[in-house]
């Protein structure tokens, strides 16, 4: 596994200009980024409550003092203007982009506020102010070598706590229980975290796309849905998988009673072979929405199509859901460099849930899946 800071392999100073080329095309002439992980993205600085300044000729990040010593070591090559104790963030603000005279300047639109803009207009001078949408975000949608590697790192981790916790289940251990293992085993391992609360459904609560463990016994369970993911400084990683347990009922090798009846083996099968089909279909050019089209086509021939309820997948980073969306309104085309979730799924309320879900590169001759756990249901055996 990789070690190494972030932006030891990924250049913030390349970020930075590849924003300042494209500021013309956005019709402003320089841009105020106010969402942290976009600060992140593009300077390396980890901390909160911070801004950037980005002019064609300068880069400024704008703090406080809690911050002096992280700055230098974060982003030692970016200039600070740092807020004192006695003066509020937007008197700061103002005082940076003032000199600036009437300058258009964008701004993120999903994180500015009402209050803030009515501020920025009333102290920052003649400065021109310009809502922008996903200015930084279009940057992030193609993932550079360096951050190909972290994420890779983050789906090493969830793999091998994957690998470590599912040989330990037993009927007595609840989804909590399992979701607390699966967190403790990922930081052990070297992540920071999870990238989202794990989501561990037994039977019938499988069928939740979005359920929350509770203290719930797997006892009689047949089957167990696991969607989880390791955060490794700061990427993420999702993956799922869904267990059955197939083994007759009193044998030596399981003490559930209860298996996986025909019907949830069918549907099981028939979402592998949706994901697979998607999978096989992406690659540089691809509309997205014709990856959704492909795999709903597939569980349509299976009478399933009305059990998909979601889209298909969603790009990972430095967030766990960021763009490209795979769904039937995505408007994106798959390029290079982007790491997307491939995630088909069959919810019988009252019945089961069942979700497959591999982390897939888009590489310049087609796809690379990066997740390499398992998936068919003799894989994803549920024995205790």
């Amino acid at each position: 596994m990789k070690t190494g800071n972030e932006f030891a392999s990924s250049s913030s100073a390349a970020r930075l200009a590849a924003l300042k080329a494209s500021l013309e095309k956005h019709k402003i002439d320089a841009m105020f980024v106010t969402d942290e992980i976009n600060v992140r993205y593009l300077s390396g600085f980890t901390g909160d409550s911070s801004f950037l300044l980005v002019t064609p000729d300068d880069t400024r990040i704008l703090s406080d003092g809690r911050y002096t010593t992280q700055l230098a070591q974060e982003c030692p090559s970016i200039p600070t203007a740092i807020r004192l104790s006695n003066k509020a963030m937007i008197d700061l603000v103002a005082e940076q982009i003032a000199p600036l005279g009437d300058m258009r300047i964008g701004f993120e639109s999903s994180t500015v506020s009402v209050a803030m803009h009515t501020a920025l207009q009333a102290k920052c001078g003649s400065a021109k102010w310009t809502a922008t949408v996903g200015v930084v975000e279009q940057q992030r949608l193609v993932k550079d070598a360096g951050e190909i590697g972290l994420i890779r790192n983050a789906i090493y981790i969830a793999q091998r706590a994957y690998q470590s916790v599912v040989p330990k289940l037993r009927p007595n251990w609840t989804e909590l229980e399992i979701a607390h293992e699966m967190e403790s085993t990922m930081r052990v391992l070297g992540a920071e975290g999870v990238s989202f609360a794990s989501i561990i459904g037994s039977g019938v609560s499988g069928a939740l796309p979005h359920y929350r463990p509770r203290s719930v016994t797997l006892a009689d369970t047949a089957s167990l849905l696991m969607d989880f993911g390791a955060k490794y400084q700061g990427y993420a990683s999702d993956i799922t998988r869904t267990l059955g347990n197939q083994q007759a009922a009193g044998s030596a090798f399981s003490g559930v009673r209860a298996t996986v009846s025909d019907k949830f083996k069918r549907a099981h099968a028939a979402v592998l072979e949706a994901q697979l089909a998607a999978i096989d279909l992406m690659a540089p050019g691809v509309p997205a929405k014709e990856v959704d089209a492909v795999a709903r086509e597939v569980l349509s021939k299976h009478g399933l199509a009305e059990a998909f309820v979601h889209g298909l997948g969603h790009g990972i980073g430095l967030q766990i859901h960021e763009a490209p969306r795979m769904s039937a309104i995505s408007e994106e085309t798959l390029a290079a460099g982007m790491v997307i979730t491939v995630e088909p799924g069959v919810y019988l309320q009252g019945e089961f849930g069942i979700r497959i879900e591999d982390d897939v590169l888009i590489t310049e001759g087609g796809r690379e899946v990066l997740t390499s756990l398992g998936k068919g249901l003799d894989d994803c055996t549920l024995m205790m």
